[in-house]
């Protein structure tokens, strides 16, 4: 194992002669890691708690989209937004059910999070110009600009804490450990038409293996990965302690009062007080597989998306144990398709199909019966909906596609520009064949359909329609395109064998049902009343998307605005 660095002490002594703090957070994906540096800012001395090795929870390996409406950064990127109309908006997509006062904080209080953070901390956000909303032509849609990334962030600040920074997924990197930007994707598939983008892609690669020479791995962070870089680093400048493969087993309370945590730290049991309160953010219950059966629905399964491990001490089991409720929720979750294959260490993972393959043209999706069944240029969420919809017919699916969509585009953890798809085809990941009809009688379709399906589908893909489903009709679904395809970005034909499938099932990004709060993120019990020390934030708590998925970064978005919400709450307790 790595050294360990300097802000990662160990506060164990043993059971009864408890260690204190202000704040203790459980949990350090983007919503704990906010919460601790706000605290912290605060001038609250605070620990933040980590059950894994690594810090960044699934945030890190995320797209990292932070969705704030009517951000101050919208207005110089050219895009108009107010809450009202951020409220028309959620009305229009969002199931009514949950205290409307936890909407009202998370939209009145969004650009004030945001600002705290860029002005307290290494937090740099910029707004995503073109990224529409999923549903744009909804009343109050806006077409970008809601959305906020992390600016790009070099890793090498972080020094030897670097190396606990969890990864992202071996599939989203390059050449062994190379992070690649949204904006770079375009010149990696030009490289070889345009001497601009085969230049900008020949000084991404030389940084790269300069990096290399000095890490384990690109220190250029993108997406989900900068966001939690620079959370990481304003953590440890503000001073906060971060304990790792530290499980917390129980929280210590005094009447209905939280007033710390039991834990494990090597082997020894510990109890660790906090004066101010516990925060619980440890990303919800989707390795919960009893909360699983009880809020998810059953075309689920076990697939999910997210970092975590099934021991049952997570963040609800924890609020539920000290008197707190779940709150109900529309479907429980957030959905992807996903195709599962085993990791180098033999654990089965789901890879999540979220903006990559299904959009661009020439891919389509069928049922068992070798039939389209929906629009494959949805948001993610809603195509998981039509799979249960189509119930054990499209469960799973099957992405199909040619050689020509595969080295352009990838599919799945194939990555583009492949030159050994054959490897995948080995480890049972995809499927290949030279005909249709072939790969048709390797997946288990019907003879016959899959060749009448393509064909039908191609009829119109020539001309970029798609009568049956409306492909890329919105422009949500042209954004998810490729803009250098026309009249459609969204439709081609499947013409060039061979020809290549990948299945996917329903699976989760997270989970929607949660903690019942107050606005401030305060636990509420049975009677409704706050329990006094305990909050909840990120999945933890009860989404305010009531298990809606309107834009990107609806679940980040919310998780660092609460977290801030949550951190100063605390800190003036």
């Amino acid at each position: 194992m790595d050294a360990r660095p300097e802000n990662v002490g160990r506060t164990a002594k043993p059971q009864n002669d408890p260690v204190n703090y202000d704040v203790i957070v459980i949990g350090s994906g983007a919503a704990g890691l906010s919460a601790a540096v706000v605290a912290a800012c605060e001038g609250q001395r605070v620990l933040v708690v980590e059950k894994t090795d690594r810090v960044g929870g699934t945030t890190a390996i995320s797209g990292g989209m932070v969705w704030v409406p009517a951000n101050s950064k919208m207005a110089a990127a050219g895009r108009s937004d107010s809450l009202d109309q951020a409220r028309t908006y959620l009305d229009a997509t969002v199931p009514k059910g949950l205290d409307p006062a936890l909407r009202e904080a998370f939209l009145k209080r969004g650009n004030e999070a945001i600002d705290y953070l860029e002005s307290h901390s290494e937090v740099k956000l910029q707004p995503v110009v073109t990224y529409p909303d999923y549903y744009p032509d909804q009343p109050g849609a806006v077409l970008g600009a809601r959305v906020l990334e992390s600016v790009p962030f070099d890793a090498g600040a972080l020094g030897p804490w670097f190396s606990r920074l969890r990864s992202p997924l071996p599939d989203f990197m390059l050449l062994g450990g190379m992070m690649v930007s949204r904006a770079d994707i375009p010149h990696w598939r030009r490289f070889a038409k345009s001497p601009r983008s085969a230049m900008k892609v020949i000084r991404l690669v030389a940084q790269y293996l300069w990096q290399r020479t000095r890490h384990s791995r690109g220190t250029t962070l993108y997406l989900g990965n900068a966001l939690v870089g620079r959370l990481l680093l304003s953590a440890i400048k503000a001073g906060v302690v971060i304990e790792t493969e530290t499980e917390v087993l129980s929280l210590l309370q005094d009447g209905a009062a939280v007033i710390g945590i039991r834990a494990k730290q090597d082997g020894t049991v510990v109890e660790i007080g906090a004066r101010k309160g516990v925060i619980l953010a440890t990303g919800g219950f989707s390795h919960d597989p009893e909360l699983r059966r009880k809020y998810l629905p059953q075309a689920l399964g076990e697939g999910t998306a997210t970092i975590g491990s099934n021991s049952g001490t997570g963040g609800l089991r924890l609020g539920l144990a000290a008197g707190g409720t779940i709150a109900p929720s529309q479907g429980g979750g957030f959905w992807v398709p996903a195709s599962p294959y085993t990791d180098a260490d033999g654990n089965k993972r789901y890879f999540p199909h979220t903006v990559t393959d299904r959009g661009k043209p020439g891919l389509i999706a069928v049922n068992r019966h070798g039939v389209r069944f929906t629009n494959e240029a949805r948001s993610y969420h809603e195509f998981v909906k039509a799979q249960i919809e189509e119930g054990a017919d499209a469960c799973p699916a099957w992405l199909v596609c040619d050689a020509a969509f595969l080295w352009k585009y990838g599919l799945g953890r194939v990555k583009p520009f492949s030159l050994n798809p054959s490897r995948y085809v080995r480890e049972g990941y995809l499927f290949k064949a030279a005909s249709l009809d072939e790969l048709a009688q390797q997946i288990g379709l019907p003879t016959g359909s899959l060749s009448r399906t393509v064909a039908a589908f191609n009829k119109d893909a020539k001309n970029g329609v798609d009568p049956e489903f409306g492909r890329g009709g919105d422009a949500y679904q042209r954004h998810l395109g490729d803009a250098d395809v026309k009249p459609n970005p969204c439709i081609a034909p499947i013409l060039k064998a061979p020809f290549f499938a990948v299945p996917v099932y329903p699976a989760d990004l997270g989970t929607a049902a949660g903690l019942t709060t107050s606005k401030d993120g305060e636990v509420l019990g049975e009677d409704g009343k706050p329990i006094a020390g305990l909050y909840a934030c990120g999945n933890d708590m009860a989404s305010i998307m009531n298990g809606a998925y309107p834009g990107p970064g609806i679940t980040i978005g919310p998780a660092v605005v609460f977290g801030y919400i949550v951190g100063r709450h605390c800190a003036a307790r």
